[in-house]
């Protein structure tokens, strides 16, 4: 166990090994000294600054898996490719609320014949859902299938779009009871990190689950792509 972690260390970059070093390992910072250590990143790209929560919730239990979706306000600064599965009565408002795919009946055809989906999240109207039952397992292991409690099953495609293409995230809790989240850039200002970081805190406060005892949001971690995490008080 011990040579297989220290194996794992040493493929860290230099940048990764020169920012361990600036982080006290037992110390819980505040959230405006843990944005400020992220935004100093030195990589040459605009790296993403990544949200992850430690939950005190039971993972192995389904009524305490905790998920939900909520509104960047200042949009994570990616661009989603968003299918709409519609019905032919709705492509125009799909088209129009700036869906990238029309999930017709060809385009589902299509995906279940090759198994490849050029589409980052899909929503569908609750007609369409039948339908996609026979890509449903393609579309589920990559993460992909609409799901009313994601709120990308409903009747009003035109919101659900452009929710998503403004900067709506989706969230589900993994096998070891964390919660992760894409919430901006670091070419972000702090103050516009930190508000999408609250609008994502409170989302996963309000999704507690009614079985979940104890400590509910025990550990706030930020990172930015490929470097350490950093832990704040969450509370």
């Amino acid at each position: 166990m011990l040579a297989c972690t220290t194996t794992h260390i040493m493929k860290r970059s230099k940048r990764y090994k020169s920012q361990v070093k600036k982080i006290e390992p037992l110390q819980v910072y505040t959230l405006d000294e843990a944005l400020t250590f992220v935004k100093q990143d030195p990589v040459k790209f605009d790296a993403g600054v990544e949200l992850h929560v430690k939950l005190g919730i039971d993972p192995k239990k389904s009524e305490q898996i905790v998920r939900g979706t909520v509104v960047l306000p200042n949009g994570s600064g990616k661009t989603k490719r968003v299918a709409a599965f519609v019905g032919a009565d709705k492509e125009a408002e799909a088209r129009e609320a700036g869906a990238d795919v029309i999930g017709t009946e060809e385009v589902i055809a299509e995906i279940k014949q090759t198994g490849k989906c050029n589409f980052d999240v899909a929503v569908a109207t609750p007609d369409m859902m039948k339908k996609l039952g026979q890509i449903a397992k393609i579309l589920g292991q990559q993460g992909l299938m609409p799901n009313p409690k994601t709120e990308t099953v409903g009747p009003d495609i035109k919101k659900m779009v452009k929710e998503l293409k403004g900067g709506k995230v989706a969230y589900r809790s993994d096998d070891g009871g964390n919660v992760h989240m894409l919430i901006g850039r670091v070419s972000f200002g702090a103050e516009q990190l930190k508000e999408n970081i609250m609008a994502c805190v409170e989302s996963v406060r309000k999704a507690k689950p009614a079985e979940a005892k104890g400590v509910y949001m025990k550990t706030g971690v930020l990172a930015s792509s490929m470097g350490p995490g950093i832990r704040f008080n969450i509370e």
